[in-house]
C-alpha cells in the first residue's frame, strides 16, 4: 500500500527532541485510502478470531471504531486517566518519551473473553503491552494486535506472545 505510506508524515523533534513522530492523520484525510485500509484491516484473521476490539486513545479510536463498524464487532476503549466513569482497571506503561497510564471500564471487560488490540502505531509496544496485561489480569484473552504502522527498528512486536500484524512496516 504505497499510497498509504505516502500519507504518513514524519515530524522530527515532536513531542520532544530526539523523537521522529509518525503522523497517520493524512490517511483519514484521504477517504479512498482510508476506506481501503479499513476494509483490509477489518477482514484480517486477527479480527475474525476475537469477540471484541479494544482500541487505544486517541488515534487508535479512529481506526478501531471504523474497523468495529465494518467487522460488526463491539469496541471497548482504553483511555488515559480521568476520561472514563465507573469502576476502572488501570495499568502503567513507558513510552519512548515518558510514562503514562491507561484505564478500561471493568464492566466492559466482563462482556467478552477474547480481544484484539487496535492502535494506529506500534513502536516499543508499551501501550499495547499495558492493555494486554489488563486483559490478562482480568482472566481474558488477547487474540492479537493490529496496527496501521509498525516501526520495525524499535522491535515492539517481540514483547508479545500473540499475533502482531501491521499494514505498513517502516
Amino acid at each position: 500500500m504505497k499510497k498509504l505510506e505516502n500519507l504518513i508524515k514524519t515530524y522530527y523533534g515532536f513531542p520532544k527532541k530526539g523523537i521522529a513522530f509518525k503522523d497517520v492523520l493524512g490517511i483519514i484525510q484521504n477517504s479512498e485510502v482510508f476506506r481501503e485500509l479499513i476494509i483490509k484491516m477489518s477482514s484480517h484473521q486477527i479480527i475474525r478470531n476475537s469477540e471484541a476490539i479494544i482500541s487505544i486513545e486517541a488515534r487508535g479510536f479512529i481506526f478501531g471504531s471504523a474497523i468495529a463498524f465494518q467487522a460488526m464487532k463491539p469496541m471497548i476503549v482504553a483511555r488515559k486517566p480521568g476520561k472514563l466513569p465507573g469502576e476502572l482497571i488501570e495499568g502503567n506503561y513507558n513510552l519512548e518519551y515518558g510514562k503514562n497510564s491507561l484505564n478500561i471500564q471493568k464492566e466492559a471487560l466482563k462482556k467478552f473473553s477474547s480481544y484484539v488490540i487496535v492502535d494506529d502505531l506500534l513502536a516499543t509496544g508499551g501501550t499495547a503491552d499495558c492493555v494486554a496485561k489488563l486483559i490478562r489480569e482480568n482472566n481474558r484473552y488477547t487474540s492479537g494486535l493490529l496496527t496501521v504502522v509498525e516501526l520495525l527498528e524499535l522491535k515492539g512486536r517481540y514483547r508479545f506472545d500473540f499475533p502482531v500484524e501491521s499494514i505498513v512496516k517502516i
